[in-house]
C-alpha cells in the first residue's frame, strides 16, 4: 500500500480511482464496510482504491479545543487500512484553508484535478465543505457535472440484546468512544471488531508498584488518546521491538486512591516477565474490565486483590 502525505506529488501518470473519504478514527466494523466496499468497486473497474482521510481531527481546526478522544493513532489507521486490500493510504493536512473551501472548490480540487475520481463511496450521513454545506446528494450532482459517480453506503450496526424494543446501534466513532469513556471495552470490542488498543511509551513511575511485589511497566499515551474508565482490565501487551508477541497483563488505570495518589495513570503488570520495558514503545488491547478503581484500607488489602485480579486475567485471557 502507498502511503502519501498531502496530495501535491502525486506519481507520474496517475490515472483514476475509486476513493472513500472520512477521518475513519478507530476503522470500526461500519468504517470496514465502506473501505471493503471502496476496494471491491475499484477491482471490478480495474482502478486503484484510495482512503482519504484528513490530520489533524477536522475538530480541533474548525472548533480548537473539541478534538475528541482518538482512538487509533495515525500510523495503527494505517496498518488496519492495509489489511482491508487499499491502494493508497492518503492524509490530507486539514488546515484552515481547507475547511474554508466550498462543496463545489473540494470537489474540483482535490476529487477531481488531484485524485481523478472515477467514483466515490462515502457514509450515508457523510458531510464536506464549509460549515458541512454538502451531503450525499451534493456529491452525486457534483460528480454528474465533473464525471464521477458517487454512493451513499448504508450504516453498519447491530441489533441490541433481548427484547426488540431495545433497537439498533449503528457503529460509529462516537459511540466506540461512549463505550471506552464508560469501560464497557467489551461493547467497544464488538463494535471495532478487535480489542481497543491504547499505544504509548514506557515512562518511569514513582516504583511502588516494584515495593508491592508487582512491578508495573507505566504507559505514557498520547495527548488526546482514549484511555478508558478507571478500573483494572485484563489486556494483552505488545511491544514494537517483538512484533507478533503478545503477553499477558493486568492494567490499572487510574489514580491510584490508596495512596492518595492526583494524577491519572496507565499501569500495566505483565504476567511472569522479569523485564524491564522503560523507554519501549508498547500498545495494550483491552479485552475486559476486572473491576472499577477502589480505595482500600492498607497496602496489604491492595496486594491482595492485585494477586485476584491477576488470576482473573488469566481466567479472562485463556491463561488457565
Amino acid at each position: 500500500m502507498q502511503r502519501w502525505r498531502g496530495l501535491t506529488d502525486l506519481p507520474g501518470g496517475w490515472g483514476r480511482c475509486v476513493v472513500t473519504i472520512g477521518v475513519f478514527d478507530g476503522v470500526h466494523r461500519g468504517h470496514q464496510a465502506l473501505i471493503n466496499r471502496t476496494v471491491e468497486a475499484a477491482r471490478q473497474r480495474g482502478l486503484p482504491s484510495v482512503v482519504l482521510t484528513f490530520d489533524p481531527h477536522p475538530s480541533e481546526v474548525v472548533r480548537p479545543g473539541t478534538h475528541p478522544a482518538q482512538l487509533t493513532t495515525l500510523r495503527r489507521k494505517a496498518e488496519l487500512v492495509e489489511q482491508l486490500g487499499v491502494d493508497v493510504f492518503a492524509v490530507l493536512p486539514f488546515t484552515p484553508d481547507l475547511a474554508r473551501l466550498t462543496p463545489d472548490e473540494f470537489v474540483h480540487e482535490v476529487l477531481v484535478d488531484k485524485l481523478h475520481a472515477a467514483a466515490v463511496i462515502v457514509g450515508e450521513n457523510f458531510t464536506f465543505g464549509h460549515k458541512a454545506a454538502g451531503d450525499v446528494e451534493t456529491l452525486r450532482a457534483l460528480g454528474k457535472r465533473f464525471g464521477f459517480v458517487a454512493h451513499g453506503a448504508t450504516l453498519q450496526g447491530r441489533q441490541l440484546p433481548g427484547d426488540d424494543d431495545n433497537g439498533e446501534i449503528t457503529f460509529s466513532s462516537t459511540y466506540v468512544r461512549s463505550c471506552i469513556d464508560a469501560g464497557d471495552v467489551a461493547a467497544a470490542a464488538d463494535a471495532l471488531g478487535r480489542p481497543h488498543r491504547l499505544e504509548g511509551i514506557v515512562v518511569r513511575g514513582d516504583g511502588r508498584g516494584h515495593d508491592l511485589g508487582y512491578p508495573t511497566a507505566n504507559l505514557s499515551a498520547p495527548r488526546f488518546a482514549a484511555i478508558p474508565a478507571d478500573g483494572v482490565y485484563a489486556c494483552w501487551f505488545l511491544r514494537s521491538a517483538k512484533p507478533g508477541q503478545r503477553l499477558p497483563a493486568a492494567v490499572s488505570v487510574g489514580t491510584n486512591p490508596t495512596f492518595s495518589g492526583r494524577e491519572r495513570t496507565v499501569e500495566a503488570f505483565v504476567l511472569d516477565v522479569d523485564e524491564d520495558f522503560y523507554g519501549q514503545h508498547v500498545a495494550l488491547d483491552f479485552v475486559a474490565r476486572l473491576r472499577g478503581q477502589v480505595k482500600f484500607d492498607s497496602p496489604d488489602a491492595l496486594v491482595e486483590q492485585i494477586g485476584a485480579d491477576v488470576t482473573r486475567t488469566r481466567e479472562v485471557l485463556g491463561l488457565g
